[in-house]
């Protein structure tokens, strides 16, 4: 699924749209049922925002959509005039570039969904106290990695970056949330900024535990570990060596023994 900082990018890319009149098509049945590119066919697109996952387009006379990529989704621009190979969910034509929307399972006409998303990451600078008030707000026995991949919470965060920026500050994705204290979870929050801020810039930064199953760890030389985490099962991944955590006895946590 695409990450904050990809959401981001795409925002960017299609900000030159913006003050222009569009000419808008859904070639794709499935994006025809919204009825989104009759709404804003010969608006003036106003402005175009990244809130966490979600792509928010705004237009004249007060008409909004919201797009989210979940797995498959991609936004592209193109010169005016390219043709698509494929039926893009929504087009959106400008004086000198044409947007084009792919695999797009979310797109529709209404931003009720932002109502429960949480401070974007990627804020300048980041709301950490609204992050930290949510996420003491949460249920205590969830676990950090869980908790931070909630977008109620914090928005914008996935899985790459969870597992590098809780790698980086040393914090098993198993710790409970209630074992965690303010100190590191602004740690953990301000790491994960950190590095979405510097991919959103284009400069690369190397894994040092994603998808990184049974190599060594770049820090201590133990094998980095992997398996799902919470109700949907996403991948965690970390080190059991630097990023230890002792459960409460009688219970268990993987990579501690």
């Amino acid at each position: 699924m695409p990450e904050g900082d990809a959401i981001h990018r795409a925002a960017r890319r299609l900000e030159v749209l913006v003050g222009q009149r569009l000419a808008a098509s859904s070639p794709h049945p499935r994006a025809r049922v919204g009825g989104v590119a009759e709404r804003v066919d010969g608006r003036r697109l106003e402005s175009v925002e990244a809130v966490g996952k979600n792509l928010v387009l705004r237009f004249e006379g007060g008409v909004a959509v919201r797009s989210h990529l979940r797995m498959s989704g991609r936004w592209t621009v193109r010169p005016k005039g390219a043709q698509p190979t494929g039926r893009p969910w929504l087009v959106l034509e400008g004086d000198t570039v044409t947007a084009m929307l792919w695999n797009g399972p979310v797109l529709e006409l209404n931003l009720r969904a932002l109502e429960r998303v949480g401070p974007d990451i990627l804020e300048a600078p980041p709301r950490l106290d609204a992050m930290v008030g949510r996420l003491r707000a949460a249920d205590p026995t969830r676990t950090l990695g869980e908790s931070l991949l909630d977008q109620s919470l914090v928005a914008g965060i996935g899985n790459m970056w969870l597992a590098e920026a809780l790698w980086a500050v040393r914090l098993s994705p198993w710790r409970p949330l209630g074992a965690v204290n303010d100190d590191e979870l602004r740690a953990s929050l301000t790491s994960a900024a950190g590095l979405m801020s510097t991919a959103l810039e284009g400069r690369r930064s190397r894994h040092n535990v994603y998808r990184r199953t049974g190599r060594p760890c770049p820090r201590c030389g133990e094998r980095i570990a992997s398996r799902g985490q919470g109700d949907a099962n996403r991948i965690a991944y970390w080190c059991p060596g630097c990023q230890s955590y002792e459960p409460v006895p009688g219970t268990t946590v993987p990579g501690t023994g």
